[in-house]
């Protein structure tokens, strides 16, 4: 575990071939999900588990919407989840209440009930006409497992990632997209950097923290959720996208 900080032009680092550290440039920004879908946290410290960033009590993706029998719920199908405050206090006993089993993406995990009231305010404010519960995932409980058509998933002890616990964002490219757009766009990463060369890396140092790349992250209809409004729109970015791609 290794705690880092933007604030201190903390460095990235690129790994080379021969094995040699190349500097390639600075975090910009931390960002911590708690909430799957929900409003990210911005932060000056976290630390870097293997189910991806913690600041305080908060972890990254640890806590998800699901109905009542247990199947996720995202902003793809309540894109208001995206609005969900930076600060939500709810009067939770976790440990005395049930473990759900969940679904996650076709998979067979475990969740901490959070409640009436969490349920009753989620559903409420998300305008559902189902009821939806909020879980918890706790170390202890059923998690993800590697499989044979996404062998490198680690996110062992629960977090609800949808394959990594930790995606990185070229600053330099949010920027370039932005400048395309008449709206900010919503991305899911956890930490922005300053490089814009990322497609390229294969391992990345953070400090003593060694990231190893799984796999570029294809973007889906999530990133057309406005993050002001929660409206989705399923157009932007993604035929800006498309276009650029094609030229």
């Amino acid at each position: 575990q290794v705690k880092f900080s933007p604030v201190q032009s903390v460095t990235f680092w690129r790994r080379a071939l021969s094995r040699k550290i190349v500097r390639v440039g600075v975090v910009s920004q931390l960002l911590v999900h708690p909430l799957k879908s929900g409003k990210a946290l911005s932060v000056a410290l976290a630390e870097c588990l293997r189910t991806g960033l913690k600041f305080g009590e908060l972890q990254d993706r640890h806590w998800m919407v699901v109905t009542e029998d247990g199947h996720m719920v995202t902003g793809r199908q309540e894109p208001r989840l995206v609005l969900i405050m930076e600060e939500l206090k709810f009067p939770v006993k976790l440990s005395n209440n049930r473990v759900i089993d969940c679904r996650l993406f076709g998979e067979d995990i475990q969740g901490r009930d959070c409640g009436d009231a969490a349920s009753s305010w989620l559903t409420r404010y998300l305008n559902a006409e189902k009821t939806y519960r909020l879980v918890h995932f706790e170390p202890h409980m059923k998690a993800r497992k590697p499989c044979e058509t996404e062998p490198l998933i680690l996110s062992p002890g629960g977090g609800v990632p949808r394959c990594c616990p930790v995606m990185l964002l070229s600053e330099a490219s949010v920027k370039d997209l932005s400048s395309k757009l008449d709206k900010m766009s919503l991305w899911s990463d956890s930490v922005l950097i300053s490089s814009s060369a990322t497609d390229s890396w294969e391992e990345l140092q953070i400090g003593s923290v060694r990231l190893k790349r799984v796999m570029a992250c294809g973007r889906c209809i999530f990133t057309t959720v406005d993050p002001e409004t929660g409206i989705i729109t399923r157009k932007e970015p993604l035929e800006t996208l498309k276009r650029l791609a094609h030229h």
